[in-house]
């Protein structure tokens, strides 16, 4: 267990210690009482978030500065763009915005969309769907770089990471996967984790029909809407939730700081 103690702020304070506690925790100690914790976890995707809990600026500053001296990797955080609080907090231990994600409720019902005649959605069988998969990714990566996609969707991890066939619905054209969408559905409401066509053949209202596709089966499943987060940069994305009738209901901010450079 690491400490590190800190004067009194004030008449009638007392002295408050930061302990790690384990390598990934730290507790704020004040009068042999807990009046802070933080946590840090690292997520599927490899990247470390953090969070911190308590109700003192003076408290929350401390755990952070703690944190960022024992960490070394680069710590992300996400915060409600309207928690003006809490934002200021993380500003003061050094962390700068990295992304700007919007958060939607679409309906799920909607008016019927073919597909291009040569197209034929279906559900997905593992091996051509890792082969779109992989391709999609190496796109995404060499233009806005795969952080700007919901963190849910897992990174690319040479063909060992497992995939479920049964959370995607694909587009096939000429008997290749040419796009994608995967549905999360252990949440309260069904999350569209990825919309993704190949660059090749985009424009062509694949992604539209997948989409509507995916949307109307929830429906008839009994579930009136989805969610989603789109990163504020994807300009096609945007335009396609909102085109359905996607409502925007909030903003995320998230944060990093890489210590090293801190």
């Amino acid at each position: 267990m690491n400490t590190s103690p800190f004067p009194p702020q004030g008449v009638g304070s007392h002295a408050v210690t930061i302990s790690r506690v384990a390598d990934n925790q730290w507790h704020a100690i004040e009068n042999d009482l807990v009046a802070g914790r933080a946590h840090a976890s690292r997520r599927l995707d490899g990247r470390t978030f953090v969070s911190i809990d308590t109700w003192r600026d003076d408290i929350f500053d401390r755990l952070a500065a703690a944190m960022v001296a024992d960490r070394s990797e680069l710590l992300h955080t996400v915060v409600d763009e309207n928690d003006r609080e809490l934002l200021a907090g993380w500003e003061r231990a050094g962390f700068t915005m990295s992304r700007r994600e919007y958060e939607f409720v679409v309906p799920t019902e909607l008016s019927a969309r073919s597909a291009p005649p040569d197209v034929v959605i279906a559900a997905a069988d593992e091996g051509p769907l890792r082969l779109v998969d992989k391709a999609i990714r190496a796109e995404v990566e060499a233009a806005v770089g795969w952080h700007t996609m919901p963190a849910e969707v897992l990174p690319w991890q040479g063909g060992t990471r497992p995939m479920d066939p049964a959370k995607y619905t694909v587009a096939i054209r000429d008997g290749r996967y040419v796009g994608i969408v995967r549905v999360a559905t252990r949440t309260r409401r069904p999350r569209i984790g990825l919309v993704a066509v190949l660059a090749a053949d985009r424009r062509h209202g694949i992604g539209r029909a997948l989409l509507t596709r995916v949307l109307q089966g929830l429906h008839r499943a009994g579930f009136e809407a989805v969610t989603a987060e789109v990163d504020e940069s994807n300009t096609p994305a945007l335009a396609l939730f909102e085109s359905l009738g996607a409502q925007r209901t909030g903003t995320t901010l998230e944060l990093s700081i890489h210590p090293g450079k801190a």
